[in-house]
């Protein structure tokens, strides 16, 4: 991966499935708040999230999160996880990850922006140019 992006495939526990799934979670200095989260399902397709950089940085250590996605670290069967929630209109899923390879994945994001640096790296200005582009059209 450049320096600007950041890319990690990790097992997953999807909570009713028989095995676990591949989630793909990854972070692009282009887009620097957010993390985003891809579940590999079934005939290879590929539902995603995208979740606040700073809500996973919190939720390796304690409960995190209001609404839609939830985090909190756990201890199953003497295993150290993260157990996510996500709900939306279309139903609920909760994920199971390890916490010491999403806290690898965190200091690597790390590496490529600083947290409190986010909006350094943002071009606000053309994001508002483009916007508006798009609404005229």
């Amino acid at each position: 991966m450049g320096k600007d992006l950041v890319q990690q495939d990790m097992f997953t526990v999807l909570h009713g499935q028989p095995a676990p799934v591949v989630t793909r979670w990854s972070y692009s200095a282009y887009d620097p708040f957010a993390v985003s989260v891809a579940v590999r399902t079934r005939h290879d397709r590929w539902v995603e999230w995208l979740v606040g950089r700073e809500l996973v940085v919190a939720g390796l250590d304690a409960p995190a999160g209001e609404g839609d996605v939830r985090m909190r670290p756990l201890s199953v069967q003497g295993y150290d996880i993260v157990e996510i929630e996500i709900s939306s209109h279309d139903g609920r899923a909760v994920l199971e990850v390890d916490r010491e390879l999403l806290r690898t994945f965190v200091a690597s994001t790390l590496e490529v922006v600083a947290l409190g640096a986010e909006a350094d790296r943002m071009d606000l200005d053309g994001e508002i140019a483009r916007i508006t582009r798009s609404c005229a059209e």
